[in-house]
């Protein structure tokens, strides 16, 4: 396994993706603050799309999704639509959800995910 170390879309606090032994680690993506959650979740997956595009990778290689909703009672059903016509069919993750406040109170999802170079 190599040691190399892979930083995508660097800055003082974070990378968007970093690559390391075979693997890119996204950053948690969020959409433009104030959208209804399907816009948000739409915007987050083209996203995620140009990043394991960067790192030489797709949502085919998907390994695990980790989804924060901040409101589960009324977001989840909206974001597992977009989520659903989304993910590649035979291909899906292993997923996890959970609700959260997120970094300010005009996001409403937040999806962070790993994926096999």
């Amino acid at each position: 396994m190599s040691d190399t170390i892979t930083r995508i879309d660097s800055g003082p606090r974070m990378s968007q993706a970093v690559v390391h032994g075979g693997v890119a680690y996204l950053a948690g993506q969020v959409g433009a603050e104030g959208g209804t959650v399907t816009e948000q979740t739409q915007a987050v997956l083209e996203k995620v799309d140009a990043l394991l595009a960067k790192v030489g990778s797709d949502k085919t290689k998907l390994l695990t999704a980790q989804i924060w909703v901040a409101n589960i009672a009324t977001d989840f059903a909206d974001m597992n639509a977009v989520w659903d016509t989304w993910v590649a069919p035979g291909h899906a993750p292993a997923r996890w959800t959970g609700e959260a406040k997120l970094a300010t109170t005009g996001y409403k999802v937040e999806i962070i995910v790993t994926a096999a170079v």
